[in-house]
């Protein structure tokens, strides 16, 4: 059901026994869930990281949620460190927003409240019709920069596409650095496709009111790609909140060797490090990659030795303690502003 080893270490932080529950699939793939102990009017908090079989996990989700309200239990809080679907939360084309979908199946399954990290956007929570808890891994990330990597002072902090410069603006304050934004025709943004108002054709209909003349909207074109920035003879520290496909990481770390920077990180809350991304992360540019422990890459690591792991089970294991026992919250979010 859950990354047990992330499980196992919020146990031992808490120092309470894992709940007995079996989860398994029948042979023809279906989900079942037995509780093998009584939950009845008792706080239930459900542990599941997303393995890569995305929807399997949320089906098991789903289930145990929905076992747990039928057997009475007083709460069911899920602790979802990397929320599925979060990349599709708006609308495209002729798509859906399938999110908000998850967010009522959930709420209908029984959960009442979600503890998370780093949504995509932060705007998600609106979509649910209980309290969400979106924790922030960047305090853990701060250190480690500071810690870990050499001389930082001499670093810059870098947005690989526009739309994530709110969140390096906000890795360069905090340290102090300067800051450095991509932007071209290698970056491709979501914004430029989001909002399916260019779903009709462009084509003119001909039989329209012929009084009705609404102008067409001019095609972008994206510039070569351009770093706005000097990044000659500093670390480059490009931040995100999630990386799978590496592809656009990869092409911005040459361009940023090409500039003149000597070392590259990647900073992501969520690696979920998909298909070929071990690979062509130690065949690049890239010196190293880091991320937290939300989602399970062990084997990401065994292939490649570049990927290192920031441990964040202290500050979900406190959210746990401080909603079982009703207190507030405040402390894990203190110094975070909107744009965090």
């Amino acid at each position: 059901m859950d990354f047990l080893r992330l499980s196992d270490v919020h146990s031992r932080r808490l120092g309470v026994e894992l709940g007995k529950s079996v989860v398994y699939q029948e042979s023809n793939r279906e989900t079942r869930v037995d509780v093998k102990e009584s939950v009845r009017g008792q706080d239930i908090f459900i542990i599941q990281t997303i393995p890569r079989d995305v929807n399997t996990a949320i089906m098991e989700l789903l289930v145990m949620a929905y076992a747990l309200k039928t057997s009475c239990a007083k709460n069911i809080i899920g602790v979802i460190p990397y929320f599925p679907y979060s990349k599709q939360c708006k609308m495209r084309k002729r798509g859906s927003i399938v999110c908000k979908l998850l967010a009522s199946m959930l709420a209908k399954a029984g959960l009442t409240h979600i503890i998370t990290m780093d949504l995509h956007q932060k705007e998600i929570q609106g979509f649910f019709s209980f309290p969400v808890d979106n924790l922030r891994a960047s305090p853990f990330l701060l250190q480690y920069i500071q810690e870990e990597i050499p001389d930082y002072r001499n670093a810059i902090i870098v947005a690989k596409s526009p739309s994530a410069a709110k969140r390096a603006q906000s890795y360069a304050e905090r340290l102090r650095l300067g800051l450095a934004v991509m932007h071209g025709e290698a970056q491709c943004s979501e914004s430029d496709m989001a909002d399916g108002r260019h779903s009709p054709p462009s084509v003119r209909n001909t039989t329209g009111h012929p009084g009705l003349e609404l102008p067409l909207m001019m095609a972008k074109e994206k510039p070569p790609i351009t770093v706005v920035g000097d990044v000659g003879g500093r670390i480059a520290i490009i931040v995100d909140d999630i990386i799978d496909d590496v592809e656009d990481f990869v092409a911005a770390a040459e361009i940023l060797k090409e500039r003149g920077a000597y070392k590259i990180y990647i900073m992501a809350t969520h690696g979920l490090l998909s298909a070929d991304a071990p690979r062509l992360i130690e065949e690049s540019a890239i010196d190293e990659v880091v991320v937290t422990n939300t989602v399970p890459h062990e084997v990401q690591k065994l292939q490649c030795p570049k990927i290192k792991t920031v441990d964040v089970s202290m500050i979900l294991a406190e959210a746990i303690r401080r909603i079982h026992n009703g207190e507030s919250m405040a402390y894990l979010f203190r110094n975070i502003t909107v744009d965090d």
